[in-house]
C-alpha cells in the first residue's frame, strides 16, 4: 500500500546536537557556517518529503538557546557557556526556517545528563552541577540528576516551562534516558535519596514513581503554560519482555523501559500524561531479540488512543550489519508501518545518515513513499494553535 495523498502523516528526522553527532557539524563553527549547515539539512529534508524535525536543544543540562537557567551549549560554541559571536539565538533562528517551510518543530531535550563526559567535558562556573552538586549522581563517566531528588525534578520542570513560554514550539519531546541504561554489576547510586525518601517502597518501585512524577508535572506545566504544545517520549523499543509481564511483547530484549529504566510508558498513555509515543524501533525484521514485526504488532496494541510514530534506525545501514545492507529493509518497514492500525507516522534517527543517500533511500522517499506531501496529524484533545 502507498498512503494516499492527503492522508495525515507525521515524516520526521531526529536532528541530535549531542558530541555534534548531526548539527553543527562541529564545535566552534561560524555563526554563518551553522546557519548555512542547518538549512542544508531542512532543505534536504523537505526534499526528502519530510514535514517536521526533532530538534536537540538541550543535550546535557546545557542550552542552544539564551536560558536564564543553563550555559550555552559547548557543541555550539566549544566552551560551555560562550554565546555564539556574532550573537544569535540558535534556537529562534532554526524555528523560523522551519516554520517557514511548513514543516513542524519539536524541540527535544534530554531529562537527566548534566556531565557527558566526567572530566573532559566543558562545565561552565554557572552549571547546575557546580551550583548544587548534591543533586547528581555519577554512573558509567556521565552525571545525572538524581532523579529521587525533588528539587532537581522542579528545576528540570521550570526549564521546560521557560521553554514552552517563551518560543514558538510545536511540541516538547523527551527522549529514553531517564534512569541510565544498566551497567553490568553497576549499581545506579541512588541510595541516599532513597532512604530519604522511598517510604517504605521497593526500589524499583520507587524508582518508577520518580519518573512518573517528573512526566507528570512536565504534562502539567506544559498544559498550562500554552496548550496547543503537544508532549511526547521517545522511548527504548521494548516496554516489557513477555517472560516478566503478560502484557509484555514476545521479545528477549536484555534491558527494557520498565525494568531497568523505570520509565512505565504504558502509565502515562493510559493516564494521558503524553500526546505522542515515538518507540525506537531500531531492529530488522526477524531479529532474534526484537523483530520488528514484533514489535510494531505490539506498539499498535497499546497506543491508548494517543498518536505513535515508529522510530526507523536508518543510521544502522552505515554500520556493518549485513540485514541493514539490504536496500528493501526501510521501503518493507514503511509498508508495515502503513499497514498497521493505530499508526501516525514515522521518525528516522539521524539526520547526518540521509546525506550519503544510503541504500538509495533518499530516492525510494523522494520517488515512492513521500512523493505525495502529507498534512500533518492533528491532535484531537489539544487545542488549535492561535
Amino acid at each position: 500500500m502507498v498512503l494516499l495523498s492527503g492522508a495525515y502523516w507525521l515524516r520526521a528526522a531526529w536532528i541530535a546536537t549531542v558530541d555534534n553527532i548531526d548539527w553543527p557539524s562541529k564545535k566552534g563553527l561560524p555563526v554563518d557556517s551553522q546557519k548555512a549547515e542547518f538549512i542544508r539539512i531542512l532543505d534536504l529534508h523537505k526534499q526528502n518529503g519530510l514535514n517536521a524535525i526533532i530538534m536537540q536543544i538541550r543535550p546535557a543540562t546545557d542550552a542552544f538557546y539564551p536560558s536564564p537557567y543553563e550555559p550555552w551549549s559547548e557543541w555550539l560554541s566549544g566552551v560551555q557557556g560562550k554565546p555564539p559571536s556574532p550573537y544569535y539565538d540558535p534556537l529562534q533562528f532554526m524555528i523560523d526556517e522551519t516554520h517557514k517551510r511548513g514543516m513542524e518543530f519539536h524541540a527535544w531535550c534530554n531529562p537527566y545528563r548534566a556531565d557527558f563526559s566526567i572530566g573532559k567535558a566543558s562545565i561552565a562556573p554557572s552549571h547546575i552541577t557546580r551550583l548544587h552538586p548534591q543533586w547528581f549522581l555519577d554512573y558509567g563517566g556521565k552525571k545525572y540528576f538524581d532523579p529521587g531528588n525533588k528539587e532537581a525534578q522542579e528545576f528540570v520542570v521550570e526549564v521546560i516551562k521557560d521553554i514552552t513560554e517563551r518560543y514558538d514550539v510545536d511540541a516538547i519531546h523527551f527522549d529514553d534516558y531517564f534512569y541510565p541504561y544498566r551497567i553490568a554489576g553497576k549499581e545506579f547510586p541512588d541510595s541516599i535519596s532513597y532512604a530519604q525518601y522511598g517510604r517504605g517502597m521497593q526500589k524499583d518501585d520507587w524508582r518508577r514513581s520518580n519518573v512518573d512524577s517528573i512526566i507528570y508535572k512536565l504534562f502539567t506545566v506544559i498544559r498550562k503554560t500554552k496548550p496547543h504544545v503537544q508532549f511526547g517520549i521517545s522511548p527504548f523499543g521494548v516496554w516489557r519482555n513477555i517472560d516478566k509481564d503478560p502484557r509484555g511483547s514476545n521479545t528477549k530484549a536484555g534491558q527494557t523501559n520498565y525494568d531497568d529504566l523505570y520509565a512505565d510508558i504504558l502509565l502515562w498513555l493510559q493516564k494521558g500524561w503524553i500526546d505522542y509515543v515515538a518507540p525506537q524501533l531500531y531492529w530488522e525484521m526477524g531479529h532474534k531479540a526484537a523483530p520488528y514485526e514484533v514489535l510494531i504488532d505490539w506498539w499498535s496494541k497499546h497506543t491508548y488512543g494517543k498518536h505513535c510514530y515508529i522510530g526507523l534506525g536508518i543510521y544502522r545501514a552505515n554500520g556493518r550489519d549485513v540485514a541493514w545492507k539490504d536496500s528493501t529493509l526501510l521501503p518493507r518497514q514503511i509498508e508495515m508501518l502503513r499497514n498497521t492500525p493505530n499508526m501516525h507516522g514515522m521518525i528516522f534517527f539521524s539526520t547526518k545518515s540521509f546525506f550519503n543517500n544510503p541504500n538509495g533511500w533518499n530516492d525510494s522517499l523522494r520517488l515512492n513513499y513521500f512523493k505525495e506531501p502529507a498534512p500533518l496529524p492533528q491532535i484531537k484533545w489539544l487545542p488549535v494553535k492561535k
